[in-house]
């Protein structure tokens, strides 16, 4: 349990490391060598890689494929459909009598009492006992069932990391334009681009994963007791906390750079406000912080509840919170600046963002984030994590062998 949940830590850690060099080294040779050097190096690089993880075939763990886990998805919800007058309470439910389940590569799952009328797919009636070979359109097994019941309790928490990805997506739009506007010089001579600034959150990341898993982990297992410290909902909840502060740190930075602007009078769109743009670092750092507690923990919190023979597609399903996490974002945007630009108003995003009120955007960020927690608390309550027969030799859940 320890391992798995550090080999995720030091899997993003080295996905940050990569982008590290490529923010910096890569674009240094690129600049300065030639962009020949600069595609060859990675090229090498991606034939080494290539080259390790074939050499490490043979200590892979090969597992056969069982299937579509939508068509079983969808003879769960048809079976089900077809049994809506069978009665669940009292009734026995259908599972295999091997050790192992009757899907190929995934251990059998305990009955759990959440969405008892998926139960109904699992009801053995009298013409599934006389059939030769029951369809599996009619009848189905209690892991089956609570494949799909599993996949039904992850959405709730899926849904949760949207939000989280739309604040995290404001430092390759908002952030960027926030610091277009403020004082980039590094020395006389040279002047950093905004949109570099996400190398600190690169950095947060790599200082952060160390400090979590070496440090924080070891302290909060030794209070309660648990192999990772804090349970995986834990983990994201606090993910999803620190991410407020991220809002409220760009909140107050956009206040401090519009009080300046009103001291000067820089209200031109080419004017420069006498701030340095490392003032963003720390909303930088405070994203990447909740990186390794929210990110890291979807990724281990998906491939350890999902079912079996659906770890692909659930590790797959959390991922699209970054792309749904980025459409939330333009939409916001949109909104915003449709409803503010009413009756001829500038708005808070104006193209001209010295006479604007991004901070009122932010706030709107770091108040969404607040519910989208509130709302998490209530779905972290009511989750049920998944047990495998392995977890509960004993218990059979209501379910009986064939």
């Amino acid at each position: 349990c320890k391992s798995k949940s550090s080999f995720f830590n030091w899997f993003y850690f080295s996905i940050n490391i990569g982008a590290l060099v490529a923010s910096s080294v890569l674009v240094y040779v690129q600049t300065h060598v030639g962009w020949s050097w600069g595609f060859g190096i990675p090229a090498v690089v991606m034939a080494i890689a290539v080259g390790s993880f074939f050499v490490g075939t043979p200590l892979y763990r090969h597992q056969r494929p069982g299937g579509s886990p939508l068509t079983r998805i969808a003879q769960v919800l048809v079976a089900a459909t077809r049994k809506l007058g069978v009665a669940v309470d009292g009734s026995a439910l259908y599972e295999t009598a091997d050790k192992e389940s009757g899907i190929e590569g995934s251990r059998k799952l305990e009955h759990t009492r959440q969405f008892r009328f998926l139960d109904k797919a699992a009801v053995e009636t009298q013409a599934d006992r006389t059939a030769a070979a029951p369809s599996p359109w009619r009848l189905c097994t209690v892991t089956q069932v609570e494949e799909l019941k599993s996949v039904v309790r992850l959405l709730p928490i899926w849904a949760s990391g949207i939000v989280f990805a739309t604040v995290y997506g404001q430092m390759s739009t908002m952030f960027v334009l926030q610091g277009n506007t403020l004082d980039a010089s590094m020395g006389p001579k040279f002047k950093i681009p905004s949109a570099s600034l996400s190398i600190f959150d690169t950095l947060s990341v790599i200082a952060w994963v160390p400090v979590y898993d070496r440090i924080l982990v070891p302290a909060v297992r030794s209070v309660t007791g648990r192999p990772r410290g804090f349970t995986q909902l834990q983990r994201m909840g606090i993910g999803l906390v620190v991410s407020m502060f991220a809002m409220l740190a760009a909140g107050v930075l956009e206040l401090v750079r519009l009080r300046t602007i009103a001291q000067h009078g820089l209200y031109g769109e080419k004017d420069v406000v006498p701030i340095s743009i490392f003032w963003q670092v720390p909303q930088y750092f405070i994203i990447g912080c909740a990186e390794v507690f929210t990110f890291v923990g979807q990724l281990e919190f998906f491939y350890d509840q999902a079912p079996d023979a659906m770890r692909s597609m659930c590790s797959a399903l959390s991922l699209t919170t970054v792309a749904l996490g980025n459409y939330l974002s333009t939409l916001l945007v949109t909104v915003v600046a449709k409803v503010t630009t009413r009756g001829g108003k500038q708005g808070w995003i104006p193209d001209n963002l010295n006479v604007g009120h991004l901070d009122y955007f932010f706030w709107l960020l770091a108040a969404l984030s607040l519910v989208n927690f509130a709302v998490y608390l209530l779905i972290a309550s009511w989750y049920t994590y998944k047990k495998t027969a392995e977890d509960s030799p004993d218990a059979k859940g209501g379910a009986h062998d064939q």
